[in-house]
Formats: structure tokens, sequence, C-alpha cells
């Protein structure tokens, strides 16, 4: 489920993470090196299998000030979307 307005499964986003397979924190220290290579405006996407990323990367995207976009759920794993505001 979304909160976003935008439709995530057509967003075109410019970095994957995959961070399958980690606990926290690896999926956010995964996207904490990821952004970096990201442009302003661009948008990241990470995959995780940890639920605890559902709530650990909005709270990071808004304590760094990006913009958390939502989450979509895979068989198996979420993909997490944050657009780099800076």
């Amino acid at each position: 489920m979304t909160t976003a307005t935008v439709d995530l499964t057509q967003l075109d986003v410019d970095k994957v993470v995959d961070a399958r397979g980690t606990s926290c924190p690896g999926p956010i220290l995964a996207a904490k090196k990821g952004i970096g290579s990201v442009p302003v405006g661009g948008i990241m996407e990470v995959q995780a299998t940890d639920s605890g990323t559902k709530k650990d990367l909005p709270a990071w995207s808004k304590k760094v000030g990006h913009e958390y976009l939502g989450e979509l759920e895979e068989p198996g794993y979420l993909r997490l979307f944050v657009k780099k505001a800076k």
C-alpha cells in the first residue's frame, strides 16, 4: 500500500539498491551509500526483505531531507522508493 499519489509501478528509477537478505540497519546503510550517486530529483529504489525497512526508510528520508514516495510489496520482498531532494 502506498501513501504517495504517484504510480510506483510506473516510476523511472535512477538507481536500484538491492539490500535483500540484510536486516536492520543493512537496508538503511545501503540506501545511505546509494543515494550519493542519484541526481537531485532522481529516484532510488531500495529492495529489502526486512519488514522494519517500511518504518526505517521513511524516517531516514525525512531526517536527511529526501522525499519518501512509498513502497510496493513483491513476492518475498519490498520495493521502497526515495526521491533525492538535495
